[in-house]
């Protein structure tokens, strides 16, 4: 396996194709915008370079890093002569089976198509095409060229062979795969999702405060980073659409969303892509600037 497409050229695919062209496969990156193709390859410029400062990389080893990405506004160009793609496009349920089903014609019969989707059934993806054996999901943490987990998940006909191709395919990328099976969530946003959601209601019914919530899970947990710190980070909208998936898949009212959780979103308060969300950030970066006031 040496030629891989990536399909979506935003924070998990730029990251996605960042790791795989540092460990020598050509990658094809693939977005309907040009405008956000050439911010994608910004993006990894600038990660690259940091990498270059850490002294994790050498200054040749970025530049044959970029070397081994292209560019592409068509799906059909983009996935010729490919041994594996990963679509990282919006967590979309319609969208995905859309593409799958236009990969399956497209894609030659003996290619992988996995799926980086976070909580969207790989079985209902494969059922799109006519090749379940090879669909599979890959599913990246944010960071991608930081994280070293990757879920990988089987589909109800996901076959042994190209899972464990997967397996090995992320070991090459210097990851950790973990091998789980297809139910609502699979197992990081099965067990993260209800966290920050009780977090939410923690907030909502005014137990304590945004800070105050954040830093009894950092400080007697040990987490990197609270609940709600952590839910700006991954997008509230995110959040609120993986919530959505529990819910439905299991029909057990432990997943509801928290009212303030559908709030903050219909008022397009995201979190960090939009500026502010359970924090208000500075404009642009990543910065905390102070947590906004839900407490009356």
């Amino acid at each position: 396996m040496k030629n891989v497409a990536v399909i979506g050229a935003g924070t998990m695919g730029n990251g996605i194709a960042h790791v795989f062209a540092q460990f020598g496969y050509k990658v094809n990156l693939i977005d309907v915008s040009q405008v956000a193709l050439d911010k994608a390859i910004g993006t990894i410029g600038k990660n690259l370079d940091r990498q270059v400062a850490k002294e994790a990389i050498t200054e040749d080893e970025k530049n044959l890093t970029l070397a081994n990405i292209s560019t592409h506004t068509s799906l059909t160009s983009g996935v010729v002569g490919v041994d594996l793609v990963v679509e990282a496009a919006t967590e979309n349920i319609d969208l995905k089976l859309k593409i799958f089903a236009e990969l399956d014609l497209i894609c030659a019969p003996e290619v992988i198509l996995a799926s980086n989707t976070s909580s969207i059934s790989i079985t209902k993806i494969a059922s799109v095409t006519q090749r379940p054996d090879k669909v599979i999901g890959m599913h990246f943490m944010n960071p991608v060229p930081v994280m070293k987990l990757v879920e990988i998940i089987r589909g109800y006909s996901t076959s042994d062979e190209v899972t464990q191709t997967i397996m090995d395919t992320s070991k090459k990328l210097n990851k950790v795969p973990v091998e789980v099976n297809d139910y609502p969530g699979f197992v990081a946003n099965r067990i993260l999702m209800p966290m920050i959601n009780e977090a939410i209601y923690t907030l909502y019914e005014g137990v304590a405060g945004v800070e105050e919530i954040d830093t009894v899970m950092k400080l007697g947990m040990a987490h990197p980073m609270g609940p709600l710190q952590l839910a700006d980070f991954i997008g509230l909208d995110v959040c609120l659409a993986i919530l959505h998936v529990l819910y439905d898949g299991f029909g057990n009212q432990k997943y509801a969303p928290c009212p303030l959780l559908v709030n903050m979103v219909t008022a397009g308060k995201k979190g960090v892509k939009t500026g502010e969300g359970f924090y208000s950030w500075g404009h642009g970066t990543k910065e905390l600037i102070v947590a906004p006031n839900f407490i009356k």
